[in-house]
């Protein structure tokens, strides 16, 4: 379990992170929603320690955070980042193999590629193993990151904004994954979303972050309310329920 306490974050006097505390349970998936600017992203990056906290206290797994061995935290928690970009000329098979560093850094078992190749069949990209990440589309590439942090084998996925730069099918097949690496696998999966109803067809709690502050946590029913949204997002909408889902329409 990742428990926060209190949580603050400082930049040049400015708090973007305002005395957040919060419990995310295990085996769930959980939707981080809320306007540009509210703290989601920097909430999730203190989360994995990538970045400093102001005040405030976050415990994983009992420990706090900051006292986990680098390595050691990372056979338990993978976080894939909006600026997670690859520079080198690498295939998908090799890519993906980076997941396993925390494990066997560079002398990888047969064990080891039999995770990649896993992770690989996970993310259906056998076609592509071979292929040059610069050369493949977005969305592949998207799930070509998706099964580094696979291959990484954590019972914690922190994945910031998966769906940017996607268009809505490949933004729904992404969520869709998501969604398995939880009921299949039994991963806990935290990620920032700016599609709401995404969030809120694909997640089993939602919480919305306004002015760096925990504005509603709760089920998805209790989040995706009207009162709620407008609350949070300052415009109206209307609550549809489409296949037991309550989806918004802004108006």
């Amino acid at each position: 379990m990742i428990s926060i306490r209190n949580l603050t974050k400082d930049y040049d006097g400015s708090c973007v992170v305002d005395d957040v505390s919060i419990e995310f349970p295990q085996r769930k998936v959980i939707s981080l929603i809320g306007p540009n600017g509210a703290g989601k992203s920097t909430v999730l990056g203190m989360a994995a320690r990538l970045v400093a906290r102001s005040a405030g206290t976050i415990e994983f797994k009992g420990r706090d955070v900051g006292s986990w061995n680098s390595r050691e935290l990372a056979r338990h928690l993978a976080i894939l980042t909006q600026s997670s970009h690859v520079q080198m000329k690498l295939t998908v098979r090799e890519l993906v193999a980076f997941g396993r560093f925390p494990h066997s850094g560079t002398h990888l078992s047969r064990e080891d590629w039999e995770k990649v190749d896993q992770a690989i069949a996970y993310m259906e990209l056998e076609d592509y193993s071979e292929r040059f990440i610069d050369e493949m589309s977005g969305g592949q590439r998207q799930r070509a990151m998706i099964a580094m942090v696979l291959a990484q084998d954590t019972e914690f996925v922190l994945l910031d904004e998966p769906t940017n730069n996607l268009d809505i099918y490949h933004a729904t097949q992404m969520m869709k994954l998501v969604r398995r690496l939880c009921s299949e696998l039994g991963k806990t999966v935290i990620l920032v979303l700016h599609e709401i109803n995404l969030a809120a067809f694909y997640s089993d709690y939602i919480c919305a972050f306004k002015n760096g502050r925990v504005a509603a946590w709760g089920t998805v029913d209790e989040v995706m309310t009207r009162e709620c949204l407008r609350d949070i997002y300052g415009v109206d909408f209307e609550i549809r329920e489409i296949d037991g889902r309550p989806l918004a329409i802004y108006h």
